[in-house]
């Protein structure tokens, strides 16, 4: 007999609690197999996969795009059996009706089923129908004088009709996700579906009413979009006011003429090594950041408030700032202190169109030590970044720009940056951060001076 398998939504790490879903890739009918992709969700984190942990045939899909899930939480059915035989209508005359709560006829939740009981959840709802109810006590009779026939006895009052209006509405719960999204009280309408369930079609008409008219002379309303707050956006939010609020920031600036880099560059992307490789003035910041880390191992620290310790980290886990579609992420390139420049470049390239695509797995955006946020591609000057949770600094890069620049007491055009660098105060003192921020600006203004490191 077919066998249905329910595939909750797993944990895909880091204790994530849950995920919304933005696409299926199967529908009920189709066959799978294990390890098949049958889903695509976005966690804080990034966008995921998740493969089938069944083979059989869908059954039914269980949530809908859109919709924001717990882990846990059964996402999909799969009959891993579909060829066993169909169980046979069981008889729900007399003694037999009570069992069928329990066989493969029960219906849907809230539906009754042929045995006279309502389906839901198990241990939950009501039980069986009327006949099942305590019966009221008879209202006294009244004896009517001889001759006249006995007056009715007053008929107790039939609460069914007002009954449902006291109830939720019939509606999965897509359904009423969309229906808060949208601001649609479901109490106010009339299902469509079986039943008196309400559809997806029900919530959509009625968000497309006209609204209450607006005051004279006031149609802001018609002129604002309202977005839900979640996924990577509400993540972001949160880790930027945890920061905030928790470390002490300071921020530093400093202007620094980059025209060595520059021609530096140039020279470098023309050398048969550098072919094909995306050499980025990031590339170079990166390197910077991570030959200055050597002197200043303060920025590459942690501020541990429950051990009451501050974490050296003799690696670099070097988080890149980058801006998607579905919000502001920060995958780590590992190690990237023991990666050449030529390295370091290939892995940025690779790390930033990953993340623009959706598609950084979960485990490359955390554990990071330090950030550099590239503003410039923005053609922003300069900044006050705010720190990762967890780390201790992060560097913005501004725009280069040709500016006029004084070199041996002439006024001559060269390629100018500027640097900002915010740093936790319990961590990093002014002089280490200091230290920190005019070694990188060397390094970026004399890269032979890497020589010396």
């Amino acid at each position: 007999m077919p066998q249905f398998k329910h595939f909750p939504l797993p944990d895909v790490g880091e204790g994530l609690t849950e995920a919304e879903v933005l696409a299926w890739h199967v529908k009920p009918g189709d066959t799978v197999s294990v390890n098949q992709v049958i889903i695509e969700i976005e966690t804080a984190k990034a966008a995921v996969e998740l493969p089938c942990p069944y083979a059989g045939v869908v059954s039914e899909l269980l949530v809908e795009p859109g919709q924001t899930v717990e882990v846990g939480t059964p996402i999909i059915s799969i009959d891993v059996d579909p060829g066993g035989a169909a169980p046979a209508t069981p008889d729900t005359s007399g003694a037999a009706a009570e069992p069928a709560r329990n066989n493969g006829t029960a219906g849907k939740i809230g539906e009754e089923t042929e045995g006279g009981r309502i389906a839901t959840l198990v241990g939950y709802g009501p039980r069986s129908g009327a006949a099942k109810r305590r019966p009221r006590k008879p209202a006294a009779v009244a004896t009517a004088p001889a001759g006249q026939a006995p007056a009715e006895p007053p008929q107790p009052r039939q609460p069914a009709a007002a009954e449902p209006r006291a109830l939720v509405p019939l509606a999965k719960p897509p359904v009423r996700k969309l229906a808060r999204d949208l601001g649609v009280d479901l109490r106010a309408l009339h299902g469509s579906g079986p039943h008196g369930v309400i559809t997806r079609e029900d919530v959509s008409q009625a968000a497309s009413q006209p609204a209450v008219a607006e005051p004279a002379g006031d149609d802001t309303a018609s002129r604002e979009r309202r977005v839900p707050i979640r996924g990577v956006r509400r993540a972001t939010a949160q880790a930027m006011v945890d920061s905030a609020f928790t470390a002490p920031h300071v921020t530093e600036f400093l202007t620094v003429d980059v025209t060595p880099m520059m021609e530096l560059r140039e020279r470098l992307k023309v050398r048969s090594e550098f072919a094909g490789v995306k050499l980025t003035p990031l590339a170079f910041a990166a390197k910077a950041v991570c030959l200055a880390v050597r002197r200043t191992p303060d920025v590459n620290a942690t501020w541990d408030e429950d051990a009451g310790e501050i974490v050296y980290k003799d690696y670099v886990h070097l988080g890149i700032a980058a801006a998607t579609p579905r919000g502001l992420v920060v995958p780590k390139v590992r190690d990237a202190d023991r990666m050449s420049l030529r390295e370091l470049a290939v892995a940025l390239d690779e790390l930033t169109t990953t993340a623009r695509d959706g598609k950084t797995p979960p485990a490359d955006m955390v554990g990071g030590t330090f950030t550099i946020t590239n503003v410039g591609v923005f053609g922003v000057d300069t900044g006050t970044p705010i720190i990762n949770p967890g780390e201790s600094a992060i560097l913005a890069l501004g725009a280069i720009r040709d500016m006029p620049w004084v070199v041996d007491g002439q006024i001559v055009p060269r390629k100018v940056c500027q640097l900002a660098l915010s740093f936790d105060h319990r961590v990093v003192d002014g002089q280490q951060g200091s230290q920190f921020l005019a070694d990188v600006g060397a390094l970026l203004a004399d890269p032979a001076v890497a020589l010396t490191y």
